[in-house]
């Protein structure tokens, strides 16, 4: 079986560039239909101007231009015009165009002026734009790894945050001597196990996401118990979707906290995930909750943030999350565009 071929490389694709450039400005600049073919004079000339085009390209553009020393470069651009300028007048006329109008000194700087200023820029201002397109694709991969950073440092935010709480939990039921203990510490398992190796990527698929989010909601009904009702609905959950993992998280967790904080009993918490045909995840989260309760702080922690955070990054425009208080209920609707 035949290897793949190797995509070229940044510097062996700028050599074939520059070569292809070259080439098709000779050829434009060699060009004459009353008299075809290229002379020696022609390209000895090309040549020289090549070589001063070569010498802003690669060494007056990194040294003071990319470094903003304007003048310098600028003062370079001049004495190299100057210097090819006198190698034609003094050097290649006197040998090519000797008794000609050209070989006179004024008409000579006239022809040579116009012959090296718009070559020079071609060929130096393709090198510029080259390596405009070369700056641009190494800030978006900075872009990239400064967004995957973050994105990496708010997951590592949320699984501590997680784990505080439930195991608080669990603390309360092994003081209590509760039977319900081992299922609590199967459950926890089964979530960490989740939330430390299943979901490291950006995306995953949106099924295990949801097995995930039950888990996560029978571990938290535990706590519940004969106080209220948890109700957790899905619809049209389809392997080929995927999902950023640990956002419907958050608010899911954030729901049995207002509850359980504010409320000794008639807890409600409803839970609706369902996709539309278009690829539109539509989630509604509803929950109880007692204004006299302490739950002030429960909408501004670092979950609830990291949360918004993550929807910005990883959907922008994409997404449209609402948060309303009424009465004693705390509403959650989120809506955004699944990848497939």
């Amino acid at each position: 079986m035949a290897k793949a071929l190797k995509p070229l490389s940044l510097n062996t694709k700028e050599i074939i560039f520059q070569i292809v450039l070259y080439t098709l400005v000779f050829l434009f600049y060699s060009f004459d239909k009353n008299d075809p073919g290229v002379t020696i004079a022609q390209a000895l000339t090309f040549g020289s101007y090549c070589a001063g085009a070569l010498f802003i390209s690669y060494y007056l553009m990194p040294k003071f231009l990319y470094k903003k020393k304007h003048w310098k470069f600028f003062g370079g651009v001049l004495l190299t015009i100057i210097i090819l300028m006198l190698i034609e007048e003094m050097v290649l006329e006197k040998i090519f165009y000797s008794g000609t109008k050209r070989a006179d000194i004024f008409p000579g700087i006239y022809f040579v002026f116009f012959d090296i200023i718009p070559v020079i820029a071609i060929l130096s201002g393709f090198k510029f734009g080259w390596d405009a397109l070369k700056k641009q694709e190494q800030i978006d991969e900075l872009k990239d790894a400064v967004q995957e950073s973050e994105l990496q440092y708010l997951k590592s935010q949320i699984n501590p945050h997680f784990l505080f709480n439930n195991l608080n939990n669990l603390y309360s039921y092994a003081i209590e001597q509760s039977t319900k203990t081992p299922s609590i510490i199967l459950e926890l398992s089964s979530v960490l196990r989740y939330m430390l190796y299943d979901c490291k990527e950006n995306f995953v698929a949106l099924p295990k996401e949801i097995e995930h989010l039950k888990n996560f909601t029978q571990l938290n009904q535990l706590q519940i118990e004969e106080r209220g009702e948890v109700i957790f609905n899905t619809q049209n959950i389809k392997p080929e979707y995927k999902i950023a993992p640990l956002i419907l998280n958050v608010f899911i967790e954030n729901a049995f906290k207002h509850s359980t904080a504010s409320q000794s009993k008639n807890i409600f918490i409803n839970i609706d995930i369902k996709v539309s045909d278009d690829n539109i995840l539509e989630f509604e989260c509803k929950n109880s909750f007692s204004p006299m309760g302490n739950t002030q702080s429960l909408s501004k922690g670092i979950g609830l943030n990291n949360v918004k955070k993550r929807l910005e990054i990883l959907y922008p425009d994409a997404h449209k999350l609402d948060i309303v208080t009424k009465e004693n209920t705390y509403h959650v609707t989120l809506r955004m565009n699944l990848k497939t």
